[in-house]
């Protein structure tokens, strides 16, 4: 396969917008659906027997093909970001939810126990005890969540929100093998570096964990 390492050269300004696109339509659902999860995987921490109905409903979205999701909010949303984003905050919480209810399911009850101990109300040890000892948990379905929305973002261009699936599917159309690699080389790159980030994030969160490797 031959690269035109002029052409990419070339485009390097336009590939970079379409990347930038293609993040904020990736990454803007996984925030949403996070922002829903927490109180969703509150409550169904807190009442059990909502859980298994808040699962199924997550999954049934989850199984709907996208092409096929984005097709019944066209209808109400029309060609634009909003027909895209909404899907995959959709999509999001068939795996945050869950994380949100182990991470949470994860604080031991002595723990919680000698929280309430030293005076600690219930917001208070949600927010300084069992969150931070959920994170975990969360960030690694939230690094799922990001990759996989990060893939799915390019089927958007089928209507016309896409960001580098529009390259994808223009290099397909005009049988050009570069503007295809180019496309997709960014996506993986994007994919790579956000999961790097969410590594991260989980470190500079959680540094009692990092003191127990080194120690």
């Amino acid at each position: 396969m031959d690269i035109d390492w002029g052409w990419i050269g070339e485009h390097t300004d336009t590939l970079s917008e379409h990347a930038l696109i293609h993040l904020r339509l990736a990454l803007l659902p996984v925030l949403f659906g996070l922002l829903i999860s927490l109180p969703v995987g509150m409550m169904c921490r807190r009442w059990r027997w909502l859980y298994p109905p808040a699962l199924t409903i997550s999954n049934i979205f989850y199984a709907i093909p996208s092409l096929a999701l984005f097709m019944v909010f066209i209808q109400y949303t029309g060609l634009t970001a909003s027909t895209v984003m909404i899907p995959l905050t959709l999509y999001s919480l068939s795996v945050l939810v869950p994380n949100v209810v182990d991470g949470l399911a994860s604080v031991s009850e002595p723990v919680r126990q000698a929280a309430t101990a030293m005076g600690f109300g219930p917001l208070r040890r949600l927010l300084q005890v069992e969150l931070p000892i959920a994170v975990p948990i969360v960030i690694a379905g939230t690094r799922v969540a990001a990759v996989s929305s990060i893939s799915l973002v390019a089927v958007g261009q089928l209507i016309g929100q896409g960001g580098l699936g529009y390259d994808i599917i223009r290099g397909y159309q005009l049988q050009f093998q570069t503007q295809i690699v180019a496309a997709t080389v960014l996506i993986v790159l994007l994919a790579l570096v956000t999961d790097a980030i969410l590594v991260t994030v989980q470190r500079l969160l959680t540094p009692w964990a990092r003191a127990r490797m080194t120690s």
